[in-house]
């Protein structure tokens, strides 16, 4: 862990408060709920990793899994759509009936 996150979990142990930052869900949609797509990979391109929690490091796979999972899906569509594009189009020499 990066000495700014041991510095927080010290202050927050010796305050008496949770060791997690739960100040950030009042600041906009976290990893778990960002839908698939250009936002959440720009938020998990731009995320200091030596800055997070465990907890946070955790929602931060789970969310890259997720925009995998979901490119991975276009990419599938796309090959089938480019395959099956190949087959309906006549091919020189043979005649539809």
């Amino acid at each position: 862990m990066s000495p700014g996150v041991v510095d927080y979990l010290f202050r927050q142990l010796v305050s008496g408060r949770p060791a997690e930052d739960v100040a950030w869900a009042q600041e906009g949609i976290s990893l778990a709920a960002q839908p698939e797509g250009a936002e959440l990979a720009r938020r998990l391109a731009e995320t200091d990793l030596d800055a997070l929690t465990p907890t946070e490091l955790f929602h931060y796979v789970r969310a890259a899994q997720r925009l995998a999972s979901w490119a991975e899906s276009l990419r599938q569509s796309a090959v089938g759509r480019y395959c099956h594009a190949g087959a309906e189009a006549p091919r020189p020499g043979r005649h539809r009936i």
